[in-house]
């Protein structure tokens, strides 16, 4: 084990943060900051959660943190955790623990005072850091020599971290991908590859979100293309086969400020729409997710830089600034075209420029002419609408009004 020490950083000693530590520490509780906030920290990185541990019992903790006149949510307290409130930012405060069963899916845990014990049962080492609110950073395996080799390992065997819980070996691919230099741990590749077919027993929800955090690193492609290679893939997206069109769509994205994993998991996935349909409900996507992969999949426009002016504005019209981009960017990065690409670009800048223009006239003008309610009030609007479309919307209310006027009037 080795001790090391960190420069105070703005987030240590911010007084919300300061409230909920002297809450705890007035009661007699050792705290420690855990978890993302320090290994981002000893990495050089922006940190977003601040999670804590404590060895106070999670009952304790709440009234701790109640007698401070801070909130204390109850979100995991059966596996020791706590979420405090303090102006307004949450705090996860979980009691120490070590693991009595674990069965690959969840772990029935003991509370204890032993912070080695509890640094024991993280799966990575440099998960396993904790550090003091003054500045000692605890490192009992090595984490810190592996975050900054870009050393993704296992604590202990991979075999036995893997099978306490499966999803590691998905969030050993979404870890080296963000703080991973190749080539990867050997012994943490080898379970990966042993271990992979208990990957069906995790829920689709904890699988997308892994899949989604993975797609959102700067370079995903050469870990998803590692993953393919080690028939890890072969598990839960064997679909998954565009890795060209993925580090394409990641590079363009990159030059042009954007991330977005939905965008890229479409990129990966060479499917038509019923497939992607199916694949979006395996993952158990949201609808609005749902939809916007099958618009990707099986586009009802091709867009290209040769489209003129009009066939662009009606491109946009009928499919939105958002899909648009969309589309864009997946027929952009099916292609030859580099990132500094001005026609692709082009497109891109008109979609954030696009202002949708309003159809001048509704189903209460078409009522007014004599339609009666129903299917006909839609379906002459529609014609109206495609013909103001063709126009390049530069016909107003009157102008529309005088074309509704006409084709209901040579309506049998």
């Amino acid at each position: 084990m080795t001790d090391n020490r960190i420069e105070t950083q703005p987030w240590m000693v911010a007084p919300e943060t300061r409230a909920v530590l002297d809450a705890l520490r007035a009661g007699g509780a050792t705290v420690r900051f855990v978890g993302g906030c320090v290994r981002d920290a000893v990495a050089g990185r922006a940190i977003a959660d601040i999670d804590l541990a404590t060895d106070a019992p999670p009952e304790r903790v709440v009234e701790l943190l109640k007698a401070a006149g801070l909130k204390a949510i109850p979100t995991g307290i059966d596996h020791g955790t706590v979420t405090a409130v303090s102006a307004g930012r949450p705090y996860e405060v979980t009691t120490l623990r070590h693991d009595v069963e674990t069965d690959g899916r969840r772990a029935v845990v003991a509370f204890t005072d032993d912070w080695e014990a509890d640094a024991a049962r993280r799966d990575f080492t440099m998960n396993a850091l904790s550090l003091e609110p003054g500045g000692l950073l605890h490192d009992p395996f090595g984490g810190i020599a592996d975050l900054r080799a870009g050393r993704v390992r296992f604590v202990g065997d991979p075999h036995q971290r893997i099978a306490e819980d499966v999803l590691r070996l998905l969030r050993f691919f979404r870890f080296y991908a963000h703080y991973g230099t190749p080539p990867p741990d050997p012994d943490a590749l080898l379970a990966c590859r042993e271990m992979a077919h208990l990957l069906p027993r995790l829920s689709a929800e904890r699988v997308r979100v892994e899949l989604l955090k993975l797609l959102a690193a700067p370079d995903p492609a050469a870990v998803v293309g590692l993953m393919r290679d080690e028939g890890v893939l072969d598990h839960f997206l064997a679909h998954a086969t565009a890795i060209g069109r993925l580090d394409r769509m990641a590079a363009i994205e990159a030059a042009l400020g954007l991330n977005d994993p939905l965008r890229r998991l479409a990129a990966l996935l060479p499917v038509d729409a019923d497939t992607a349909s199916h694949l979006a409900h395996g993952l158990r996507l949201s609808k609005a997710e749902r939809d916007r992969l099958v618009a990707m999949a099986e586009p009802d426009e091709a867009v290209t830089p040769d489209m003129d002016g009009p066939a662009r504005r009606r491109a946009l019209y009928r499919l939105g600034a958002a899909t648009w981009a969309d589309l864009v960017l997946v027929a952009w990065a099916d292609g030859t075209a580099d990132p500094t690409d001005a026609g692709w670009r082009g497109l891109i800048a008109e979609s954030k420029s696009w202002k949708q223009p309003r159809f001048p006239v509704t189903g209460a003008d078409v009522k007014r002419l004599g339609v009666a309610e129903g299917a006909s009030v839609g379906e002459t609007l529609r014609a109206v609408e495609s013909w103001w479309i063709d126009g390049d919307f530069k016909a107003g209310r009157k102008e529309c009004l005088a074309r509704l006027e006409r084709l209901v009037g040579s309506a049998p």
